[in-house]
């Protein structure tokens, strides 16, 4: 893509969540006509962000479920990148008003140990195993900014970041049950509102982190120690529509909390 035309596509998104507008596919001529399209826009939009949020600090992963890829029209997950400001500890406060709209994600997130070479070679769950030194139980903040879902364009949202709009994390355990098995439950309030296994996340979390390192380094990027990767929902979005408090608990690993007002 003409980096004039990823600019400005970049600027559009800049601009749209300024006044939290809906989310639209871009315009022409600048709307991304290919994956690579996308991601070249995205990567000049989130140097906009870094501006006001800081540098990267991780990434999402997001479409980790064939009913999910099949709906977008898909037929692989996507990646945003996650900014340092917009990293969270258990326990925080989220406003609904600073988001288009805000959906809540459900997550086994991971903590990358040592830097991922960058290589030709598909990265695996067990090839990228030794590269994680933590796992926790983690809420992705997404933005959807009320998209119409009939006529979704998945590479406008790609280039949006893939609505990333922040992380939520619990303690990181360096010790950790079979991942495919583990359960994580959500509560509003107490009160159980879904709930899922890490195999929910194709097939295993780590799938997850291997298929982000092949990705970037399609892109010449490669994972950095001390990153965070979010490896997908374990379930559907939800989206708060009053105060309330939201919590995860990840069976043997730990569970985190967010406030929504």
């Amino acid at each position: 893509m003409e980096h004039i035309a990823a600019q400005r596509a970049a600027e559009s998104l800049f601009g749209a969540h300024g006044i939290n507008a809906q989310f639209k596919p871009l315009d022409l001529p600048d709307r991304p006509a290919t994956i690579p399209d996308a991601y070249d826009i995205q990567e000049r939009y989130v140097a906009m962000l870094g501006d006001k949020f800081g540098n990267a600090v991780g990434y999402k992963v997001g479409l980790t479920s064939a009913p999910m890829q099949t709906f977008c029209g898909i037929d692989h997950p996507i990646t945003g990148v996650v900014l340092a400001q917009r990293m969270y500890k258990s326990g925080v406060t989220v406003r609904r008003s600073d988001f288009g709209r805000l959906g809540l994600e459900f997550e086994i997130a991971a903590r990358i140990k040592s830097d991922v070479p960058l290589t030709a070679v598909p990265w695996t769950a067990e090839l990228i195993q030794p590269h994680i030194a933590g796992v926790c139980a983690a809420i992705e903040l997404v933005d959807d900014r009320s998209a119409d879902y009939t006529n979704l364009d998945v590479l406008s949202l790609i280039a949006d970041n893939s609505w990333n709009g922040g992380i939520v994390l619990s303690e990181f355990a360096t010790n950790w049950p079979d991942l495919k098995a583990v359960l994580g439950r959500a509560t509003k309030d107490q009160v159980a509102i879904g709930e899922g296994h890490g195999r929910d996340i194709l097939g295993h979390p780590f799938n997850s982190v291997g298929w982000l390192a092949t990705q970037l380094a399609s892109r010449g990027v490669s994972l950095k120690s001390g990153q965070v990767v979010m490896t997908g929902s374990v379930m559907k979005t939800i989206f708060p529509v009053e105060d309330a408090t939201y919590r995860f608990d990840l069976e043997d690993i730990g569970s985190v909390e967010v406030r929504v007002a």
